[in-house]
């Protein structure tokens, strides 16, 4: 694999945090185990990353195998919808997603191309900020609402949020969300 295609565009690293998505969604939203109708269409994160800065993906789903074993049906889909699955172990006590997204996040410092992560967590902050560097597009996709505090704050570096159900149009169904809506896009009839 190499870092650009043979056009010399540089990629646009799409990293997922897949366990904080789909843990938000669940406890946040709607406040149970989404069923795999609820789950978002991974393959339109990958397509909306790609549309959005005009770059080829590579897409990265990091997942916690710790346990010693993988969803097998689920990583073959994601490869299927062109995602690199990045299968991490540890002794347990270890946030390995976290801990491979950042080193991930380290290592993009020095190779050029555009970055998205997918996430809420806060621990990304010190690695994002580090790629704000000018250099590149830096995103962050999640629920706009549960997106950590100081995460937001780097918009004012940069940092592009997109909310995954809005932006992205990640889902099949409308979620039960409370989220405070722009005026130039509040819909009435949505209420009534």
């Amino acid at each position: 694999m190499s870092d650009a295609t043979s056009a010399g565009t540089p990629a646009t690293y799409l990293l997922v945090d897949g366990e904080n998505i789909d843990a938000t969604l669940g406890m946040s939203v709607l406040g149970h185990r989404p069923t795999p109708d609820e789950r978002p269409r991974w393959d339109r994160i990958v397509d909306f990353a790609g549309q959005q800065w005009g770059a080829p993906v590579r897409g990265l789903f990091f997942l916690n195998a710790t346990s010693g074993s993988m969803p097998m049906a689920f990583v073959q889909a994601l490869l299927a919808m062109g995602y690199r699955p990045v299968p991490l172990a540890g002794n347990g006590s270890e946030k390995v997603v976290d801990i491979g997204i950042q080193r991930t996040l380290e290592a993009l410092q020095d190779r050029p191309g555009n970055v998205v992560l997918a996430s809420h967590d806060g621990d990304f902050i010190p690695q994002v900020e580090a790629l704000l560097d000018g250099s590149r597009r830096v995103g962050l996709l999640g629920f706009r609402e549960f997106v950590n505090q100081r995460m937001t704050e780097l918009a004012s570096r940069g940092l592009e949020i997109f909310d995954l159900e809005h932006d992205v149009a990640a889902f099949n169904t409308i979620l039960p969300r409370v989220r405070i809506i722009p005026i130039e896009e509040f819909d009435p009839v949505a209420f009534l």
